[in-house]
């Protein structure tokens, strides 16, 4: 069934949990469904961390909590039956056994997902061989959704940082989810790059990741740590400014990208950026330099793969 097969619809439903590289990935999956239901009424259900950042972006008129209610919490249960009701269509990005729980809680509307029995299934048996931005495109174009939409990000830009940054800056990314850490790249590396690259330097991540911090600003004296000290809309606007970023596979990274900001990612041998890696908002990817172990990765690897973007406008003196 094709979207032109239907009336226009004009309530639907978005839902996508996840990390925040996966929210991040998803905006051009966003922009699409809005760009093919520009008069309809859309709610994104999400998780309190991306609820209000998502609010002001120009995909949705609501955005909705799931609070992931456990089966025994029948009082939850209800909240959220009643926050998936009443919709037109429901596309399910997060195609999680979870969500696809949701289709038959919902009342079993057309749905666009994996969930059994659902009107627009995404009907690859290799679906998760894919990256999630094509992943996300080919379960859209199955649901009548053929071209996915280069997403308006001026949204992002907009919050003031939390104190005055250099004109051009390197952002440096050195942390990663605490239960990974062989995802990341020694902090003394970090602090080794920057110091051989001469340009100022602003590390980002979250407030348990100050050590990281530390140990970079060791090396280099002056760099400006705003670890702990942004909102997602902050980080966002303060990224926007940067001139390069390098970091590991992680959040801020796939917002750097997503900005358009040129980017090195560092993946070690866990990850695979076939399936997972920062995407620029037209879907090119950056670059990429994997490792088997990162603990292993030279410095002057990442330093010649900087060296090779200093021609691009946003690095020149």
């Amino acid at each position: 069934m094709a979207l032109g097969h239907h009336a226009p619809l004009k309530r639907v439903l978005v839902i996508r949990h996840g990390a925040l590289g996966d929210i991040v990935l998803s905006f051009a999956g966003f922009a699409a469904i809005r760009a093919a239901h520009e008069q309809a009424d859309i709610t994104l259900l999400t998780t309190a961390p991306f609820a209000a950042w998502m609010a002001p972006s120009p995909w949705f008129d609501h955005v909705t909590i799931d609070a992931k209610p456990s089966p025994w919490d029948v009082a939850g249960l209800i909240r959220l039956r009643r926050s998936l009701m009443g919709f037109d269509r429901v596309y399910d990005l997060q195609t999680s056994s979870r969500s696809s729980r949701y289709y038959r809680l919902a009342g079993s509307p057309q749905w666009s997902g994996i969930a059994p029995g659902c009107d627009y299934p995404h009907a690859n048996p290799a679906r998760d061989t894919l990256h999630s931005r094509e992943r996300i495109a080919e379960q859209l174009a199955m649901a009548g959704i053929a071209t996915m939409a280069q997403p308006d990000l001026t949204w992002l830009r907009t919050a003031p940082p939390p104190l005055a940054l250099p004109d051009r800056f390197i952002a440096l990314i050195p942390g990663t989810a605490p239960h990974r850490p062989e995802k990341r790249w020694p902090a003394a590396r970090f602090g080794a790059l920057a110091a051989s690259l001469g340009m100022p330097t602003v590390i980002f991540g979250t407030k348990s990741e100050r050590d990281l911090a530390a140990a970079i600003e060791g090396s280099m004296p002056g760099a400006i740590d705003l670890t702990g000290r942004t909102t997602l809309p902050q980080l966002a606007a303060a990224l926007s400014r940067a001139g390069l970023a390098i970091g590991n596979d992680t959040g801020p990274m796939h917002l750097a990208a997503a900005l358009g900001i040129p980017s090195i990612v560092l993946f070690g041998g866990t990850s695979d950026p076939a399936l997972t890696a920062p995407r620029a908002p037209d879907g090119a990817w950056p670059t990429i330099i994997r490792a088997a172990s990162l603990a292993d990765l030279p410095v002057a690897t990442v330093a010649q793969a900087v060296a090779g973007r200093h021609n691009h406008p946003s690095l020149m003196p």
